[in-house]
């Protein structure tokens, strides 16, 4: 069986990894050459670090990966922290570590593993076989020099195509697979500032974020972040939900600049110390691309619209996906005959639902709520003056607990998602 994925990032490179590494011919095309920025908060949960404990990916000090204790919540004139919890499933640890610098990680892997990665081809047009099935793409080939399309084109051909090429989804959206417009999108802003704040041992959510456009100042649906890089700089940045009715309407830009002017001066993080550009990238959230298979074609990670609701998060569930679809390939890759092949792919879907579905609705419920700025409020005045109501809810919106519940916090995780139907 020969699989093409589109896009090398978190989900395309994990995938490839694990295909690669069960002996399935696997070519992946990426956009950009290595190593490449990507927006984004660098954080690694440790559902993301479980990811990479499974595909044995050394992920120390020694490999420019900084290791955090939790998450560290500002609001309401209070913090509150949360370490990682102690558990079976996951490590009780979290990383940092620029997308530049563990994207290459990732893609390494997967070469050494025997995945085959072309650099500097973007997808253009699926291709289709009489039956209408996906069998292939028609990529671009770029110019390293200036990143744009050359007038040079190219056909590849496979068994099954993954989509993994993000938000914007070249791959997904030729086959006819838009956005659901019932889904939350969220928009992503961040920068470098070389900072003591690099050192930091927490994640750091401040969950106030002011409207710069409304004169009462109200709340906006989303936080700001300070990640401690631990090469000198920091990544410090910003998420806001569309349900905010300021939404679009915004300068990103500005409020993050605002947003930074208004820590200590001892933090650094002003123009003198900023490190590279301003950069943005929208967030496909709950899964707001579907089906997530049509016959020849899976849509994964951001492709797929996995990011998480509730903070942003879409390294782990990108990761996460990529191993659900490389058990479905490698089962597809084992099967008799093509029914019981189109039968082993055709999972996959069931499996993201089983796993996200009653998450992703429980996001996009309070999604709708925080997008009133006076339920926001009044929601962090209760619970940041009630510590333990915090740390239950960033178990909830982390999805950090054991299957099967050990705990009676487990327990009560597993009795919300089976009274939530999955969306």
């Amino acid at each position: 069986m020969k699989v093409l994925i589109s896009g090398g990032g978190p989900a395309g490179a994990t995938a490839a990894y694990w295909l690669a590494s069960q002996g399935i011919a696997v070519t992946v095309l990426e956009k950009s050459g290595y190593p490449r920025e990507k927006v984004c908060g660098d954080g690694l949960t440790p559902r993301a670090v479980r990811q990479m404990q499974l595909m044995d990916l050394p992920h120390g000090a020694a490999e420019g990966y900084k290791a955090n204790k939790g998450l560290r919540l500002v609001a309401s004139g209070r913090t509150v922290e949360v370490p990682w919890p102690e558990l079976t499933d996951f490590p009780s640890y979290g990383l940092v570590r620029t997308r530049a610098g563990f994207d290459e990680d990732l893609v390494r892997h997967a070469r050494r593993a025997g995945a085959h990665v072309i650099e500097h081809r973007t997808v253009r047009d699926v291709l289709r076989d009489d039956t209408g099935r996906i069998v292939g793409v028609q990529a671009a080939v770029m110019d390293p020099a200036t990143g744009r399309r050359t007038s040079e084109t190219e056909e590849h051909r496979a068994d099954l195509v993954l989509a993994a090429d993000g938000n914007s989804t070249r791959t997904a959206v030729a086959a006819g697979l838009h956005r659901r417009t019932d889904r939350p999108l969220g928009v992503a802003v961040r920068t470098y500032y070389r900072s003591p704040r690099s050192e930091l041992d927490w994640m750091e959510g401040w969950l106030e974020l002011a409207d710069g456009t409304d004169p009462e100042r109200s709340l906006l649906p989303g936080y700001g972040w300070v990640f401690g890089v631990g090469d000198g700089t920091a990544n410090v940045g910003l998420g806001i939900l569309d349900t905010s009715p300021a939404f679009g309407k915004l300068d990103y830009r500005a409020v993050l600049r605002d947003w930074a002017a208004s820590m200590p001066a001892e933090w650094t993080f002003d123009p003198e110390h900023q490190v590279g550009r301003v950069g943005s990238a929208a967030l496909p959230m709950a899964g707001n691309r579907t089906p997530h298979y049509v016959p020849g074609l899976m849509l994964v990670g951001d492709s797929a619209g996995l990011v998480s609701p509730f903070n942003g998060e879409g390294i782990s569930n990108a990761m996460e996906s990529a191993l659900f679809a490389a058990s479905c390939i490698v089962d597809a890759a084992e099967a008799n005959g093509p029914q019981q092949r189109e039968n082993a792919l055709a999972r996959y879907p069931q499996l993201v639902r089983a796993e996200w579905g009653a998450h992703f609705t429980q996001g996009r419920a309070l999604a709708e709520l925080i997008g009133h700025p006076a339920i926001l409020t009044a929601g962090l005045r209760a619970g940041m003056s009630v510590p333990a109501m915090m740390r239950f809810a960033v178990r909830v919106m982390t999805e950090l607990s054991d299957r099967p519940a050990r705990t009676v916090t487990d327990r009560a995780i597993a009795v919300l998602d089976a009274l939530t139907p999955a969306s």
